[in-house]
């Protein structure tokens, strides 16, 4: 089994089916082949799905393709900084947005794909041919749990259009070529294409099996990701007021989806942080739900290990804002701590003093190769920064590592869990949280063991969370409750470079973050003495650039004869605001030629909202 999942995602540049490959407005025939020699039985029915996988779950993706990858594919948030100028948003309509393309990329700074359709019509064909040819060939039980399967992977694609565009137009059954009307249709309503999708996933969890094989979706699988479209759909309507009625109903079925994965008791945080991002094999991780296996003899390799070995660049890197948002180990903001040194930022009392999730996300002293001199190791073994200045083996060099991606793992699921049920209970009449709510989730993470090595530098755990005594954050937003505040830091100290931040940002309608003129820590890195730990920027090259910002805000730069003064907060070489942007940003426009080819069919195609 295990290699059979190798094999399915090796898959991931194969079309099985040419007419898969074409969206609702470009669509030949499937070919007799499909058709006549198809859908016989649920091996002809596995077979059709296995290109799903590499798609929905990519992991860390394959070779140097950054889609959808931590650390060189999510690089576009409010927790890294990068030299010169940040990336800006889109600032005005693209002449062409979409494609044909099962294969397509995905669009980075709205971290969703674009405007394409054709993985929608795959499943609506998978839809239709399980009910009209390969129905009577299989049992009733499968019927079901392939239409579930198709149901699934239907409203995970609309789930992320919706994140992206907002209105898209919704396709429940395969579009006959001719039927222009319905081809050629305007945007739906985003509340009427979730509610679909609501519908979909309803279904999914009625009928999909607990148990399919090993790394093949399952009910427990779905869940989770159900968890995290619900969370996110739910808190976007509740926080950008588009209706709280959907906001509510939305986030009942967060709560209930992530409750299928944790009463199930099949998963706990029986190990170590580090062991999730930097392990040759993930098998039998108590953690882990779902995950991608990598392996040289299948040449199925990545590189998301190499980006964190201490040598290669990525170009944008934690920043001061997101340094500071660690908590304390002692559970109280560095402000309030009562550890020791808890108020110093030279990143060797951070990784004494802060939750362990610091220390096993970034290498423990100043690395050149990191714009900001704090460089993230969290996807790259303890061993693989002990080849810095050395040669890489192929497991943490170039395109050929092969440790195993986490895809789905039990710290998402509990914290979309107690998200959703702090925004029922403080503004859409739910229950209120409770300090078991909190152990069952925040604190359950914090419980994780430590690894040998973070315990030898003096890592320690953090304390629980207590409901009595939430921290007093002086840099907590007026608009946001103290108990979803901490909930919104758990969040961020857990997926540091990983999927959620863009999208959390957005759906908490806090987007503003982006513009780094808001604080200036955004320019900011760790407390650093340059003549010792970044010599290197103390050439003749550096003068007038090197610097360093003070307690009192005052700068110093490096003139060539005062290396010593330089002690302070690293400054950016250079660090500049991205350009201004609006609320537009929140979802994305199509393109001109989209709406001219609507336009000479006879049909409109509405601009999205503010574009």
């Amino acid at each position: 089994m295990m290699k059979n999942i190798k094999l399915i995602y090796s898959l991931a540049a194969v079309v099985l089916f040419a007419s898969c490959n074409k969206n609702v407005l470009d669509r030949p025939p499937l070919t007799s082949y499909v058709d006549g020699q198809f859908w016989r039985n649920e091996d002809d029915i596995r077979m059709y799905t296995n290109s799903y996988y590499p798609n929905y779950f990519s992991g860390y993706n394959t070779s140097f393709t950054a889609d959808y990858t931590p650390v060189r594919g999510y690089t576009f948030s409010d927790d890294l900084t990068g030299k010169n100028v940040q990336l800006s948003f889109e600032s005005s309509v693209p002449t062409s947005r979409g494609s044909t393309s099962e294969s397509a990329g995905w669009m980075q700074t709205y971290a969703g794909p674009t405007w394409d359709f054709a993985w929608v019509r795959k499943s609506n064909i998978l839809l239709d041919r399980l009910e009209n040819t390969a129905k009577p060939n299989i049992s009733e039980d499968a019927y079901k749990h392939w239409t579930a399967v198709a149901r699934f992977f239907r409203g995970f694609e609309y789930s992320r259009l919706v994140s992206v565009f907002g209105n898209v137009p919704y396709f429940d059954k395969v579009v006959a070529d001719d039927d222009l009307a319905t081809l050629f249709k305007d945007r739906d309503d985003r509340g009427l294409v979730m509610d679909n999708v609501y519908d979909d996933f309803k279904y999914v969890l009625a009928n999909i099996r607990e148990n399919d094989g090993a790394l093949f979706l399952n009910k427990y699988i779905a869940a989770a990701f159900i968890s995290r479209f619900m969370l996110f759909e739910g808190t976007y309507q509740h926080y950008n007021g588009l209706d709280a009625a959907r906001a509510k109903k939305y986030l009942d079925f967060a709560v209930e989806a992530a409750e299928i994965v944790m009463n199930s008791n099949k998963y706990n945080f029986g190990k170590d942080f580090k062991s999730l991002f930097s392990s040759e094999s993930l098998a039998g991780h108590p953690e882990v739900l779902l995950y991608r296996v990598y392996d040289a003899a299948l040449t199925v390799t990545h590189c998301i290990g190499s980006y964190q070995n201490g040598t290669e660049t990525v170009g944008v890197d934690a920043n001061l804002v997101l340094i500071k948002s660690f908590i304390a180990n002692d559970g109280k903001v560095w402000q309030d701590s009562d550890v020791p040194d808890a108020e110093s930022f030279t990143i060797a009392d951070l990784v004494k003093t802060r939750d362990p999730r610091f220390e096993a996300s970034f290498i423990d002293k100043a690395n050149t190769s990191s714009a900001t001199l704090l460089y993230g190791f969290k996807f790259a073994s303890r061993d693989a920064i002990t080849y810095i200045g050395k040669t890489y083996p192929a497991a943490w060099g170039s395109n050929t590592n092969t440790s195993d991606a986490p895809v789905m793992r039990l710290a998402e699921v509990v914290l979309n869990w107690i998200e959703a049920k702090a925004v029922l209970a403080e503004y859409l009449n739910g229950s209120p949280v409770t300090q078991e709510d909190i152990d069952k989730s925040i604190n359950a993470i914090r419980l994780r063991p430590l690894d040998a090595a973070a315990a030898d530098k003096g890592v320690q755990q953090t304390a629980p969370l207590m409901l009595g005594a939430l921290p007093n954050d002086p840099g907590r937003d007026a608009d946001v409750p103290s108990l979803i505040w901490e909930i919104r830091r758990e969040r961020r100290m857990e997926f540091v470079f990983e999927h959620t931040r863009l999208l959390d940002l957005k759906r908490w309608k806090k987007l503003d973050n982006m513009n780094f003129s808001t604080n200036p820590d955004y320019f900011l890195g760790p407390w650093v003495n340059v003549q010792t730990e970044a010599p290197a920027y103390l050439t003749a090259t550096y003068v007038g650039r090197t610097k360093v910002k003070l307690l009192d805000g005052t700068v110093v730069t490096y003139d060539g004869t005062n290396a010593a003064s330089l002690v302070g907060f690293w400054m950016v070489d250079n660090a500049q605001n991205r350009n201004p942007f609006t609320d537009q940003a929140y979802l994305a426009p199509v393109g001109q030629s989209q709406i001219i080819q609507y336009e000479e069919k006879g049909y409109k195609l509405t601009q999205t909202t503010g574009w």
